[in-house]
């Protein structure tokens, strides 16, 4: 037990909305490296890519991903003393389809096709899309409304966990918006079709996200050791 709160010390610090600055680099780390080895995994191995056959490619990226965000996001719950971390476990992958079905439904009002064609690109482009965004807040927070709407409906973040949470779903979900714009011009060019450039944009905004939040992650433990030091 002793050991166990040791770890746990090690990983989210002594303030209860914390992570240190090493564990939350890993975590981001880990995710796009991930990312990275899928893409080349399916290059080298399938002979896919997002351009060539979207479906594939998108499968591949949320079932490498689910296990590593869902795993490492479930360390940083927000109440380990209640919460067990098989149950935050749980919990992400509860929300995996969840908020894939909330995507889907998101993606069909704003335009995205549902014919048979295009369904499985949609879905699971939705899948990919709940991993940056739902995955991590239902891992972290569960049920509770009140962190919900603190960190999608009023993008208000007050810690390090809020930052590494907050700032990659937002930036994933602007990216896939940015990424549609190109779609209805009349270049005829194949990676303009559903979903691929969304989902490009959606890679490059989570990867910003990424860079920005360890920027917010690095100024706030800089700012709490200076604060001890007073």
């Amino acid at each position: 037990m002793e050991k166990k709160t040791d770890t746990n010390q090690s990983i989210r610090g002594r303030h209860p909305n914390s992570v240190t600055v090493s564990a939350s680099f890993l975590l981001h780390s880990s995710s796009v490296l991930g990312l990275a080895i899928t893409y080349w995994v399916a290059q080298i191995f399938f002979s896919i890519n997002l351009i060539s056959n979207p479906t594939q490619t998108l499968i591949l990226f949320w079932v490498v991903q689910s296990p590593i965000l869902i795993l490492l996001y479930s360390l940083l719950r927000q109440d380990p003393q209640q919460c067990s971390y098989w149950k935050a476990v749980g919990r992400g992958m509860i929300g995996l389809p969840i908020g894939a079905l909330i995507m889907t439904f998101c993606g069909v009002m704003l335009g995205a096709p549902i014919g048979i064609q295009d369904l499985g690109k949609t879905i699971n482009w939705a899948l990919l899309m709940s991993l940056f965004t739902v995955v991590p807040t239902a891992c972290v927070f569960g049920s509770s409304s009140k962190d919900w709407q603190r960190i999608f409906a009023h993008a208000e973040p007050g810690g390090v966990i809020d930052y590494i949470i907050c700032i990659p779903s937002h930036a994933a979900l602007l990216g896939a918006w940015f990424g549609a714009w190109p779609m209805p011009l009349d270049w005829e060019r194949q990676w303009q079709d559903w979903p691929v450039c969304v989902s490009y944009g959606a890679v490059a905004g989570y990867f910003i996200g990424i860079v920005v939040s360890l920027g917010f992650a690095l100024v706030l433990g800089e700012t709490r050791e200076l604060v001890k030091e007073e």
